[in-house]
This record gives structure tokens, sequence and C-alpha cells, in this order.
């Protein structure tokens, strides 16, 4: 979570900015703040805001409950209190009316946030959205899809037209206050709110896949890349701005360009940032294994200034519960894909998620997903417990009683007998000597499964097997 920092000298109207969940949603709030201080609000600290803007989080119910309680919060503080973000797209009116301490507001509401802004401060309260498949507004076919009028793509108008007056089909503002806009190259409506070297850049926002246990894509959108030139643009910017390291964001990275009619826009567009004068590093975050090219290998393996570091989640082993999941790959494959960016870089840096619990998954399946992360050579793992997010299929899966999840107990033991091996993989010594492996436990989803990790930790202290693992 993050918030705002104070900004500019007191204009009688303050907004405080709280951002909760992903790199995305950073990247959003840092546009909501450069239109709102471009309409002459100020971007300040909570305690001297007149309305708190909370960027909530919907993913997961903890995110859930996280958004919920900054928004009580907030409301408490006596400020007036807006929800954007997912949780606030994905819930709409039923968020509204059941937290009507907070005015409610849509994606499709962020070209014109500061008006929205002017209404809560002025007390004109705005009947709350209701909720849609956000996949429905572009064509099915990549290459047909052009944003819907009248529909914004959080952080895809960050890069304003360069003519006064002019402003582009992203809902850019083509004219800044000094202090804001430079005096010359493009103009970002987007305001960081905070310091440090390194910053996310949104190449693209929604998500064509299918994933049986994800709801993001009904109300991310389909997917849909930025314009080459307006991320190269942001880049500048940004690098003015004293970054040095831009981590690409999207759903999913590799798709880039895909609906711009060239598979391999990401191959081109990694060398050209790396280039832009004052940036050091490229770093690109969410590759879909699936849709990793040895083309795309070569180029992050081989580019001065791009990082060779692999943020892909495979999820699982077994081919039969990859399919349930709508995904693809299984051991084979997996080890390949690794090979292939061993070979081109033995120091690359490769991290992954896997999922354990899927309905229908048997302790024999789970065993081999375990044998492949523990001979996997790579260097961070997060072992996540399956939760059933409402509204996809998994919970229609669940709903219809089609499978039903192994026991606490048998959990507690195969999750142990896995996790006590990982401290002998060779991968440990591979880069760091004796150095730790980062093993990142997920219990965040409930009670029950708070008390299966406990019971899991207890298991493996009692054991004596943490030695030369790091849990986080």
């Amino acid at each position: 979570m993050s918030s705002s920092s104070s900004g500019p000298e007191a204009t009688g109207r303050g907004v405080s900015l709280v951002t909760l969940g992903c790199a995305r949603n950073e990247v959003d709030s840092e546009e909501l703040a450069g239109r709102l201080e471009a309409a002459g609000w100020t971007v300040t600290d909570e305690a001297g805001a007149d309305v708190v803007l909370v960027n909530t989080c919907g993913f997961i119910e903890a995110a859930k409950q996280e958004s919920i309680g900054e928004l009580l919060t907030a409301a408490s503080s006596g400020a007036r209190v807006v929800a954007v973000g997912c949780l606030a797209e994905r819930y709409g009116r039923e968020l509204a009316s059941e937290l009507p301490e907070a005015q409610v507001l849509s994606f499709d509401d962020y070209g014109d946030i500061a008006a929205r802004l002017d209404d809560v401060l002025d007390g004109r309260a705005r009947p709350a959205h209701e909720p849609r498949d956000r996949r429905k507004l572009l064509p099915i076919a990549p290459a047909g899809r052009r944003p819907a009028p009248g529909r914004q793509l959080p952080g895809h108008g960050t890069v304003a037209a360069a003519q006064p007056g002019a402003d582009s089909p992203g809902g850019a503002i083509a004219d800044l206050p000094e202090g804001i806009a430079p005096a010359s190259g493009p103009r970002a409506v987007r305001r960081r709110l905070t310091g440090g070297p390194v910053a996310p850049l949104k190449i693209a926002s929604g998500c064509d896949r299918r994933c049986s246990f994800c709801a993001i894509p009904a109300f991310r959108g389909a997917f849909l890349s930025r314009p080459p030139a307006d991320v190269i643009a942001e880049a500048e910017w940004l690098a003015g701005q004293g970054v040095r390291e831009v981590l690409l964001v999207s759903e999913n990275s590799t798709s880039y360009g895909k609906d711009l009619g060239n598979l391999r826009l990401l191959d081109e567009l990694l060398p050209a940032l790396a280039a832009v004068p004052g940036i050091d590093r490229v770093r690109v975050s969410y590759l879909q294994p699936a849709e990793l090219r040895p083309g795309l290998i070569s180029v992050m393996t081989s580019t001065m200034g791009v990082a060779p570091y692999f943020d892909l989640s495979f999820q699982h082993s077994s081919g039969p519960v990859l399919r349930a999941m709508r995904r693809f790959g299984d051991t084979r494959r997996f080890l390949a894909l690794i090979g292939q960016i061993r070979a081109a870089c033995p120091e690359a840096g490769i991290r992954s998620n896997f999922i354990t619990g899927f309905p229908g998954e048997t302790a024999d399946e789970f065993l081999k997903t375990a044998d492949l992360m523990a001979s996997l050579p790579i260097d961070s793992i997060k072992l996540h417990q399956l939760h059933a997010v409402e509204g996809t299929e998994l919970a229609r899966m669940y709903r219809a009683g089609e499978f039903v999840p192994l026991a606490l107990e048998e959990y507690v033991k195969t999750a142990a007998d896995f996790l006590e091996r990982l401290p002998d993989r060779i991968t440990i010594q591979r880069l760091y000597g004796s150095a730790p492996l980062a093993i990142r436990v997920a219990p965040q989803w409930g009670l029950k499964n708070n008390q299966m990790w406990f019971a899991i930790v207890n298991e493996l202290t009692r054991r004596g097997t943490w030695q030369g693992c790091r849990v986080e």
C-alpha cells in the first residue's frame, strides 16, 4: 500500500491518494494524481485532505477486506471518501450500497476525475455504475480493437499529445500547469507519488486468457496494448523525473503487440526503452509461459540494459490440473523452457508461482508438482493455497460440488514434505553460495487456510528442516 506525499501549496481542494494492490494500480494512481493537479487540485497527505481517494484491489478476499478497511479508515478521518480501482469497478452499485460512506467510481470516470471529485466536495452524489463484463466492450479479434468510445483504460492516457489543445484518444491532457508538464517533449498526465529510482510503466491492459481461477479479465477487460511511441515517451518523462529502472507491467506482457499486428513488438520495444537516455535498466513482469518465444528470450538475455529477469507463473506440473485451470504446459515443457533460458543466460533471474488445492488435485499430483518445484533451477517460488474467487469458473465448480479439495491434514503432510526438501536444492548454491532461497508462503485466504500454513510451519520446525531456507 502506498499513499501520496505532500503536494504544492493548498488550493482549497486537497486530495490524498491511497493505493492498494499491484504495480499496475500504482501507475493508475499516478495518472489520477496528474489529472487532478492539472485541474487545480492539491495532492496532499491524508491528514490535511478534503477528499481521500482509495485505489482499491479486488483480486482475492484478503485484498477486498483490506480495501474496505482503508475506505472505512478514511471515512473516520472526516474527509470525503472516493473508491476507485478494481474493487469499485467490480462491484459498483453493490459496493456503494454496502458502503454509503464512499462515492464509488468506475474506470470510465478516470478521464473526468477532477469533475467527479468536485461533485463529491460539493455534496453532489453520483449514482454508482452497474458492473459489466468489460471484455465485451472490445471486439473478440485483437486486430480489430480500439479503445471503446467513452471507456477509459487506466494507465493508457499518461502521455498527452504534443500539440496544444489536442487530446489523445486515451484521454490525455494537452496542456498541464508549470511544474507538472515538461517545457518540451511528451507531456505526461502522471504525477509521481513515491520517489526512488524505480518506477512501474504500463505497456498494456486487460487479458484474453481464461484461467478458471482468475476474475481479473472480467473487470479489467480484453487485452489492449499501448502504442510503442507512448510507452517510450513516458519512459523519457520518467527518466527526467530521476527514474533509472522501469518495470514494465500489464496483465500479460508476452501478449504485447498482438492487437497492433506485431506479435514480436515486445522484442522491438525492449531495446528502444533500454536506449532511452537516463534509463539504466528495463525489467519485464507478468510473462505467460505458453507465450514466451525464443526470440523474446534472446532479446531479454542479450540486450544491454534489459534485465534477464523472467517472471513466469507455472501454477502446477500436472497436465490434467493445468487443463482444468485453462492453462497450458506440464513438467517436461516447463523444464525445457527453463533450459532455454539458462542456456542463453546462466545467471538469469527466474521466479514462479504455484497453486495447490485445485479441485480434483490428488496427493500424487501435488507431489509431482513438488518434484517439479524441487528440481527447477529458479531463484524464487511463491506457493499459494487456492481460493475460489467469486465469479470465476472455479467458484462454479465448487458450488456444483464437482470437486472436493484434499483434507487439511493431507495438505499439511504433503506441503511439509515438499518444503523440507527445498533447502537441499542445488539452485541455492548455483549463484549465491550459502545464501538462502526465498520461499514466500501466502497464508491470506481465511482462518482455515491460515491454520493450515501454521500447521505446516510447526511441522517443519519440529523436523528441524528450515536450515538454508528463508520463509517470508
